[in-house]
């Protein structure tokens, strides 16, 4: 009796990978971001330490910033609208799972989508996503205050990383289960800092040990810094990496699996090319069809 012919097993859908005119564009949102939090720690002490006097400066520039990734993410690789839907639905589904933690004790499940969402969808996207959910969760739960584009651009980072990590060809199963609860344990407290940042150098007067002294040598006022967070926000952002970990390593084997399933349904990374048969001999234009491989569709119900 012949064999039917062997077919080709579903290919894992690969992350979106970073184009030079996206790379160009994080590069500089992110040189933007780092000289938003750190010009205090290089100003004198009679400079106005005010992070609401340039949180509005710094939203203004972030949204293009954010518009500008998306952009050339699509100009480097031809995705269309779906990716851009995705990314909506993501950010959406995010934004609506903030409000389930309040923020108590520092859990705030949002992390653990923006972990395993970065992952799939590549550094760039994951970028765009992290800081677009912020803005809609800020929106929702009216956290909308001079620390929102700080946020934005803090989580924009931490889903940015997730897409720079080791890709799916190299690590998969537990392996990578393990890999990302790791890396959302360690963001999770990097997260944290960095806004530590943002609010530290407002508060003055704490302490010798721990207080922001203006115009004092960067290594002194690091050193208080490293203090000020051991002793006020380890527990906080020790709440958030725990629930991280515990949903990555819970429900990250499905998400990812649904994920990757939507990818490769959507199929971003199909080559376009022109069909110049029958349409175009009628008088017709071109169809526009996407290429999509057997891996692509995938079998039913996987």
């Amino acid at each position: 009796m012949k064999k039917p012919p062997a077919t080709r097993p579903p290919t894992a859908a690969r992350p979106v990978r970073i184009g030079p005119r996206a790379a160009a564009a994080l590069v500089l949102v992110t040189l933007i971001g780092i000289a938003a939090f750190g010009w205090p720690l290089l100003a004198d002490r009679q400079s106005g330490l005010a992070h609401s006097q340039d949180a509005p400066w710094l939203f203004a520039a972030l949204l293009p910033l954010l518009v500008a990734v998306v952009i050339a993410t699509i100009a480097d690789h031809g995705m269309d609208s779906k990716a851009v839907a995705m990314l909506g639905v993501l950010a959406a589904v995010g934004a609506a799972l903030r409000p389930l933690g309040a923020g108590t004790a520092g859990l705030e499940p949002m992390f653990f989508l923006m972990v395993l969402s970065g992952r799939v969808l590549g550094p760039g996207f994951g970028f765009v996503l992290g800081s677009v959910t912020m803005f809609a969760s800020a929106l929702l739960t009216g956290g909308v205050g001079p620390w929102m584009p700080f946020q934005m651009l803090a989580l924009g980072w931490f889903s940015l990383g997730a897409g720079l990590l080791p890709g799916p060809e190299r690590i998969r199963g537990r392996a990578e289960l393990a890999m990302l609860a790791a890396y959302g344990f360690l963001g999770s407290f990097a997260y944290g800092t960095v806004m530590n940042l943002q609010g530290w150098v407002l508060l003055q007067g704490m302490g010798q040990g721990i207080s922001f002294h203006p115009g004092d040598p960067v290594p002194q006022n690091l050193a208080r810094f490293a203090a000020y967070c051991l002793a006020t926000s380890v527990g906080w952002d020790l709440g958030r990496a725990a629930l991280t970990v515990v949903l990555t390593l819970g429900l990250g084997g499905t998400l990812l699996r649904a994920l990757r399933r939507a990818t490769r349904k959507a199929a971003f990374d199909a080559p376009v090319s022109f069909d110049s048969g029958a349409g175009s001999d009628a008088g017709h234009p071109p169809q526009r069809v996407q290429s999509v491989t057997q891996g692509d569709i995938g079998a039913p119900g996987r």
